[in-house]
Order: structure tokens, then C-alpha cells, then sequence
């Protein structure tokens, strides 16, 4: 299921200020603080990995516009002009996951930053992000998954219930679910892992990688607008891969770490 054109908070003059932009807006935002916050905690140049951190995520919102209309080329194919209308939603996390981390080390690398440190002070960061920015699906009426008469069941109007569910008025609110895992992967790093991992740079940013994959892997079993590539969907095939990206990166980090101490 397509994003709508999105729910519209406030008017400016013509021009529509929507709640998925205000939400994605505020999520750079605090990420951003908070990074910027850690790094000067650390001792670390903050402006500068902050600056890394910005075009990381005009990368990462790039990578998962691009993901997005990938897997639905069907409905971006015959209508080009949605390819560039974010603001309507339609921004698939793993696009980001891939393009976002990958820019913000090369540019990290490139201004001669420390980088796995820098993926460390970032990690909390987009934890937090995720968890405020899934709200904006909320107010687009989208990402929400099967139906259900559970207590915090999720009215959806008739206009955005997919094809075959029309009789159904209540679904399971698959956006919350994420919003509130994205929210305790956040208390986790920040509380229990960060003064575990931190001899073992890098190892907090992995961390990250597996628990969100964890928790999109078991979620996504409920959703209805899935990507599917054969018989299996696409994010939960990914959410293996970051599974096995994060146990593979946290050995690594552990080795390297113990390399660099006995050296």
C-alpha cells in the first residue's frame, strides 16, 4: 500500500506544512543535539562529526526514497512525479540504513575523524530518530499491519485500507510497535550497552544494527504493505542480513580492540 498525499498539520499562505514532515523534521533535529551533545562528552570534534552526520542523512533519506521506489516501480513507473514527493511519506528505513552510515564514515574517513567512534555517537541517535519519526506514518494512515480487535487497535478510515480489507475498520498499529522497540533499542544503548561496548569502538553502532534488525524482523510479520521478493519480504530478508552484520561487526570490533591494546 502507496503513501497517501499526507495529513496536513497547518497552512502557510498555499503551501501545506504536512505532519510527516514536521515528525521527520523533528527527528533530524534531536538526533543531531543529541550527537552533537555525546560527542563534546567524549572529547570528540562535534562539529565536525555533526557535519558528517548531516549529509549522512540527506544520504540516508536519498537511499530510502530510492529503496522505496524500487520495490514499487509499479506505481512510480506510471506516475514520475510522486518519485520526488517525500512529503507524502513512502521512505523505506533500510534504503537509509544502507546509504546513511556508509556516507557519514567515507566523509568521516575523508576528514580524517575517528569513524567507529563517530558510528558509536550515532547509533543512539538514530535509534531515537526512528522512534519519533514513525509517528509520521500514523497521521498518513499507513505501515499499519493485519486486522485485529486487540485493545490498542488502530482505526484506519476506509480510504487507506488496502485492497481486500475493506470490511476491516480496526488493525494491528505496527508503526507503534516499531516507534516503542526503536525507543528501548535507544534507553538500551545509552543505558546498558554504551558503558559495556566502550572499549570496543564500533561495537555500540553493530549493537544497534542487531537489535533494531531483531525487532523489524518479528514486526514486519505483521504488516500488510510489505515489499516481497518471491515468497519472502524483502525486510525481513534484510533484517537477516543486519543480524548477521552485527554479530560479524561486533566480533570484529572486539578483536580489533584486543589487537590494538596487546599491540
Amino acid at each position: 500500500m502507496l503513501a497517501s498525499p499526507g495529513a496536513v498539520a497547518f497552512q502557510i499562505g498555499g503551501f501545506a506544512i504536512r505532519w510527516y514532515g514536521i515528525l521527520m523534521a523533528l527527528s533530524i533535529i534531536v538526533g543531531l543535539v543529541l550527537g552533537h551533545r555525546q560527542a563534546r562528552r567524549e572529547g570528540l570534534p562535534a562539529d565536525d562529526i555533526v557535519s558528517a552526520g548531516q549529509w549522512a542523512i540527506l544520504a540516508g533519506l536519498a537511499g530510502a526514497r530510492i529503496y522505496e521506489v524500487i520495490f514499487n516501480w509499479d506505481y512510480y513507473g506510471q506516475y514520475p512525479s510522486k518519485i520526488i514527493a517525500v512529503w507524502e511519506g513512502g521512505l523505506a528505513i533500510h534504503g537509509s540504513l544502507i546509504a546513511g552510515p556508509l556516507v557519514g564514515a567515507w566523509l568521516a574517513y575523508r576528514w580524517k575523524l575517528p569513524v567507529l567512534r563517530g558510528l558509536d555517537v550515532a547509533a543512539p541517535s538514530i535509534a531515537i530518530g526512528q522512534a519519533i519519526g514513525r509517528w509520521g506514518n500514523f497521521f498518513n494512515e499507513e505501515a499499519f499491519g493485519r486486522p485485529t480487535d486487540l485493545p490498542w487497535k488502530l482505526y484506519v478510515s476506509p480510504p487507506h485500507r488496502p485492497p481486500g480489507y475493506g470490511q476491516y475498520e480496526y488493525f494491528h498499529p505496527t508503526f507503534l510497535y516499531e516507534s516503542l522497540w526503536d525507543l528501548g533499542v535507544f534507553v538500551a544503548l545509552i543505558l546498558w550497552l554504551r558503558p559495556r561496548l566502550r572499549a570496543h569502538p564500533g561495537a555500540l553502532f553493530f549493537a544497534y544494527i542487531g537489535l533494531y534488525s531483531v525487532g523489524r524482523f518479528a514486526i514486519e510479520a505483521l504488516r500488510l504493505d510489505s515489499f516481497w521478493l518471491g515468497a519472502f519480504r524483502v525486510p525481513q530478508l534484510a533484517s537477516v542480513v543486519g543480524v548477521v552484520v552485527a554479530v560479524a561487526g561486533i566480533a570484529w570490533t572486539r578483536s580489533r580492540a584486543s589487537a590494538v591494546a596487546a599491540g
